[in-house]
Formats: C-alpha cells, structure tokens, sequence
C-alpha cells in the first residue's frame, strides 16, 4: 500500500467516526434527560427499574454493550441489526444517555427549593417553573461537565 492509500483510509475512518460522534450526541441528549426525568419520578415503580438500568449500564464496559447489541438480537429474533456502524450508534447512545441522565439529574436536583417557589409565587405552573427558570440554570451547571 503507498502513502496516498493509507491516507485515504485514515481519512475514511475518520470520516466514520465522526459520524458516529455526531450521531451519538444527537440520540443520547435527549434521551439522557428522559431517563433522568424517569430516575427523579415520584412513582416508584418507574424510578427503581431506571435506576438500575442506569447503574447496570454504567457498570458495565462498553466493548461488551457493542458486543450485546450486536449479537444478542441475533440470537432471540433471528434478525440481526443490519451493520456494525448502527449498532456502535445503538450502544453509544445508550451508554451515553445512562451518563448524560446522572449530569442533568445531578444538575436538576442542584437547584434550590427557592427557585421552584418564586415561580409559583408568580403564578407560573409546574411546568412554566421548570422551562422558564430551573432549566436555564441547569444548563449553566451542566455545561462544563458535558
């Protein structure tokens, strides 16, 4: 091989991984802050099953999450994900989401009570509260460690 065809790889993987960074980020944001709204829900029976997800997630390496997502539908449905790159997508996302879940939560329960309360002072629901004034700040606190 010269010099212009291992260049030309190299640029090809980069090109590969970029695209699974991307795509990455793009699935785990948003489903990182629905898992962390499942772990802070009020019903128990969501809460602990997303919380063990996220613990069982986290715990284990990632090589072995590439590897369950690649093999295992396989083996129960017959069908296995149609490539390599989806199923990296597949299993980043998913880890990702368990570690972006635990900043927004850390970042959602670093907020002070106060804050909920001046809002509804206001007469703003629940919801207004969270959007207007809690999620701005979180998004101050969680910025650095995204």
């Amino acid at each position: 091989m010269s010099f212009w065809d291992v260049t030309l790889r190299l640029i090809q993987g980069f090109q590969t991984t970029c695209l699974i960074f991307a795509l990455t980020l793009v699935f785990s944001l948003p489903l990182g802050l629905v898992i962390s709204f499942g772990s802070m829900s009020k019903f128990a029976l969501l809460r602990y099953p997303v919380k063990v997800f996220v613990w069982i997630i986290r715990g284990v390496p990632l090589m072995l999450q590439i590897f369950i997502v690649f093999y295992v539908p396989g083996f129960i449905f017959g069908t296995p994900i149609s490539s390599r790159i989806n199923s990296a997508i597949i299993a980043f996302s998913i880890n990702y989401a368990c570690y972006f879940s635990e900043i927004y939560r850390g970042g959602i329960e670093s907020i002070s009570q106060s804050q909920y309360e001046a809002g509804q002072v206001l007469g703003m629901t629940k919801s207004q509260v969270f959007f207007r004034v809690v999620l701005l700040q979180v998004i101050k606190r969680i910025a650095a460690p995204m």
